[in-house]
């Protein structure tokens, strides 16, 4: 790990805009169609129940990452596999937010232009800004904050003012039952976003004040799922829930429809900038995760040596991951969230938790004879 300290601001601003990623882009919860707001905040209370899990292990390990106290609770060899195994995971997860990026991009802004060479421009620019440390991720997240909460609050006041949103849109409240909503939530909201925190598993050593990582956690988790509720509320009170079921980006449609006094028009532009800036964070705070699991696991003196070439792995990846955006959705929504999610998300963090306490259980018993 570099020697390296971010405040408890710096690491809120990570976090938030981590958890809104692509999440806030997508027809996030809609599968519980009119009510995929409840759906949201039903999945924040397990988000916030993981993060529990992820901050108890902390607090036991304190100046180490995932890949660092996987070898002291499970052993040299089988912690060793398992740190490995979460350091392809965070670059599998960041590998399909860099695909998620490039074709947005490629539907909204730049149809001619291929898609390899928007992930290179990304990953590259990632690559500098992590080459440089930590910090300077952090320090540049609070700026960007500033300029997201700017872009956020315009586009509302632009939505509002052109009359598009309809309240009806929302109603019946419970329509379909609680069975739809629960389903959402459960497993399929839960893990992503919130379920992907577990890569601030490699951040938070890094934390100036260790004991506000509770509190931080906790507001970074319920101020970005109420903000994912409220957006998603937004995009079916304007588009109606029949149209974001087939907009694979509705806020881009929200924003689309916008019109000023027939001045304002076309503000594409907001959500498109808006989602540079929060899967650029994304993407990299998985990606250094990965970068920093490497390093850990193979006792590297320091991450500058293998960010570009984790970088080359990372687009090849973005790459070969699917073959149309089609497929690319469907295998997350199936193969990913199911099959891949539950184990590195809930399963292992569980049983490490719970092996560590028991180990320190019996070592306080075995002091006190």
């Amino acid at each position: 790990m570099e020697k390296a300290k971010i405040s408890a601001i710096q690491l809120f601003v990570m976090m938030f805009m981590f958890e809104l990623g692509s999440a806030l882009v997508v027809s996030y919860g809609i599968t519980a169609k009119k009510d995929a707001w409840l759906a949201i905040l039903l999945a924040m209370c397990g988000g916030v129940v993981l993060f529990f899990i992820y901050y108890t292990l902390f607090r036991q390990y304190p100046n180490l990452p995932l890949t660092g106290y996987a070898r002291k609770i499970f052993g040299k060899y089988v912690g060793w596999i398992i740190g490995l195994l979460y350091v392809l995971f965070f670059l599998y997860d960041a590998a399909r937010d860099l695909r998620d990026f490039g074709d947005l991009l490629l539907a909204s802004t730049m149809p001619e232009t291929p898609l390899l060479s928007i992930n290179i421009l990304l990953v590259l620019a990632i690559c500098y800004v992590l080459y440089l440390g930590i910090e300077v991720l952090a320090r540049t997240a609070e700026v960007f904050f500033v300029i997201l909460l700017f872009i956020g609050f315009t586009g509302n006041l632009f939505v509002y003012f052109s009359g598009n949103i309809d309240f009806k849109n929302l109603q019946p409240f419970l329509e379909n039952g609680w069975k739809p909503i629960l389903t959402t939530a459960f497993p399929l909201l839960t893990f992503f976003p919130f379920g992907e925190l577990i890569a601030f598993t490699m951040l938070l050593p890094y934390l100036n004040l260790h004991k506000s990582a509770k509190k931080v956690g906790l507001f970074a988790v319920i101020s970005s799922g109420l903000s994912l509720g409220y957006n998603t509320s937004l995009n079916i009170a304007v588009l109606s829930v029949g149209e974001v079921e087939r907009s694979t980006f509705p806020l881009l449609s929200t924003i689309g429809k916008v019109n000023l006094m027939e001045f304002l028009q076309r503000l594409d532009a907001l959500v498109v900038f808006t989602l540079l800036i929060l899967m650029f964070f994304k993407i990299a705070i998985l990606f250094y995760g990965a970068v920093i699991g490497i390093v850990d696991l193979f006792n590297l003196k320091n991450h500058q040596q293998i960010v570009l070439p984790a970088g080359i792995i990372l687009i090849f990846l973005s790459m070969a991951i699917a073959s149309n955006f089609a497929e690319h959705i469907e295998e997350g929504q199936k193969t990913a969230q199911y099959f891949f999610f539950p184990p590195i998300m809930v399963i292992i963090p569980f049983l490490m938790l719970l092996v560590s306490m028991i180990r320190i259980r019996n070592g306080l018993k075995h002091k006190a004879n």
